[in-house]
């Protein structure tokens, strides 16, 4: 696979069958990563936070866009309203980008709106928070914790067809670094733009790999290209 740039899609998660083994298929889908996926469809209530309103989205929504659907552990926590804010202060920036957001938690809309309502952190939120109620979202995207029936900390991002590039996936004490997030997705974009492949730590006017026209030059010697300077510069 090495820098190709083009992204295949990966073969369908297939879950266990055996329903007597609850504690394997958790496994399974904890272990599974989501890159390279499709996004799994679904259908779900929110509250859209820029209207005010009640409303449903689904997976279709997301189609043909660059999207990124954010999980988070509980309304009425600590570092979870840090996350969305910071979410929310780079609003614009992403959708500058084209880029849609979804937050997502197991709690009820009727929670979010009160959650929105109430937190000084949400003042003037612009997103939309889904309701996954039923918890099937968060457990077809891997990041379901049965036992307590909370989501991880899970941000995916998907490319306009429909393929997981990006995840991030944490406990519940450390909260999310948008910045970096953001930076990532102008490195998906530019990449797939261009057909070039970005290094570490890139932001827009660096240097890139030309892999696509450079790449029997630039086999094992990276390094006469780019310098860890340039790199962590």
């Amino acid at each position: 696979m090495g820098c190709e740039t083009g992204i295949k899609p990966r073969k369908p998660i297939e879950t266990a069958k055996n329903v007597n083994s609850e504690p394997q298929k958790e496994a399974e889908a904890m272990s599974s990563t989501m890159v390279r996926r499709e996004m799994p469809k679904f259908t779900m209530d929110a509250y859209d936070a820029k209207t005010g309103h009640f409303t449903t989205v689904s997976s279709d929504d997301y189609k043909g866009k660059w999207s990124v659907v954010c999980f988070y552990p509980a309304d009425f926590t600590f570092v979870c309203p840090t996350e969305i804010a910071a979410m929310n202060a780079k609003y614009d920036d992403f959708q500058e980008l084209g880029v849609e957001i979804l937050a997502v938690s197991v709690d009820s809309k009727f929670s979010h709106k009160r959650f929105v309502e109430t937190e000084p952190l949400l003042k003037d939120l612009k997103l939309t928070i889904g309701a996954d109620s039923n918890q099937e979202v968060s457990r077809a995207f891997g990041v379901l914790v049965e036992e307590e029936g909370v989501a991880l900390r899970g941000r995916f991002l998907f490319n306009p067809d429909g393929l997981c590039v990006a995840q991030e996936v944490q406990a519940d004490s450390v909260g999310r670094n948008v910045n970096e997030f953001l930076r990532q997705v102008e490195a998906w974009q530019y990449a797939t733009k261009t057909g070039e492949v970005c290094p570490a730590g890139w932001r827009p006017g660096k240097k890139t790999l030309p892999v696509k026209t450079d790449g029997e030059q630039m086999a094992g010697h990276v390094g006469d290209y780019i310098t860890i300077e340039e790199i962590m510069s």
